[in-house]
C-alpha cells in the first residue's frame, strides 16, 4: 500500500544515517565503491545496501567502468533527484551548525558559485523569503482521515 505522507515516503529511501553521508560524498565527486568505503569507513555490506537503495529510488545511477586488466565495475553518479537533495543536506548542515555545533567550527561552508555565503530558507511563489515563524504545514484533502 502506498504511503500518503511525502515525508514518510522520503524516509523510506533516506531515513538511514549512512544514506545522507553517501549522498554527501557523491555531491563531492566520489563515484566508486572503494572510495566511498575509504572516505566514510562504512562496512561493505551496509554500503552495498545503501547504494542499492539509492539506485532503486533513482537518487544515484550506476555506470559501468573497467580499468585495464581488471574486471568491470560500477561507478555511482547523482541523478537529478540526487542533485535536488543538495537543499536537504544544506538544511541539515545549517541546523547542525546552529543547534549541534562542532567545537572547532563548521567543516563545510555553503557558498554560491561566486563565493557568497548561502543559507537555506523558505521562499514563496514570488521569490520572497518567508520567516520560519510564518511557515505552516497545511493538510490537504489527500491527508488520511
Amino acid at each position: 500500500m502506498e504511503t500518503p505522507c511525502s515525508i514518510a515516503r522520503s524516509l523510506e529511501v533516506l531515513g538511514e544515517r549512512w544514506t545522507f553521508l553517501v549522498v554527501r560524498e557523491a555531491m563531492s565527486g566520489t563515484t566508486r565503491f572503494a572510495d566511498f568505503r575509504a572516505t566514510l569507513g562504512v562496512a561493505p555490506d551496509i554500503l552495498t545496501n545503501r547504494l542499492n537503495t539509492l539506485v532503486e529510488a533513482g537518487v544515484l545511477e550506476r555506470r559501468p567502468y573497467q580499468e585495464e586488466g581488471k574486471r568491470a565495475r560500477h561507478e555511482y553518479h547523482l541523478t537529478e533527484a540526487g542533485a535536488d537533495l543538495r537543499v536537504v543536506l544544506g538544511a541539515l548542515q545549517q541546523w547542525g551548525d546552529e543547534h549541534r555545533p562542532y567545537s572547532l567550527g563548521p567543516t563545510l561552508l555553503r557558498r554560491s558559485a561566486d563565493g557568497r555565503p548561502l543559507r537555506v530558507a523558505f521562499v514563496d511563489d514570488e521569490g520572497r523569503e518567508v520567516p520560519r515563524s510564518d511557515v505552516r504545514f497545511v493538510r490537504t484533502a489527500a491527508y488520511p482521515a
